[in-house]
């Protein structure tokens, strides 16, 4: 029986939310894919600016902060581009 396709929910914050135009969505992914399969889709969706904010942005998965492209995606993940300051 295959897994269930129910979606991600993906919360982007500064240059993230620029790129996406949004600051969420929800991607039509198994929570289980690894983040690596995730990246590929939104920079699909959101062309190559989003592919510049990913190539230097962490992802917040349960409250751990990952560039582990190998880990599984969860329900919820927040892209965190570097921030200025402090």
């Amino acid at each position: 029986m295959g897994e269930t396709v129910t979606g991600i929910e993906v919360r982007y914050f500064a240059a993230a939310a620029d790129a996406a135009g949004v600051e969420k969505e929800t991607v039509a992914l198994a929570p289980s894919v690894d983040l690596g399969t995730l990246k590929t889709a939104l920079i699909d969706r959101h062309g190559a600016e989003m592919a510049r904010v990913l190539s230097v942005a962490a992802f917040l998965i349960d409250s751990e902060l990952t560039r582990d492209l190998g880990r599984a995606a969860g329900p919820t993940v927040d892209v965190l581009p570097p921030f200025a300051g402090g």
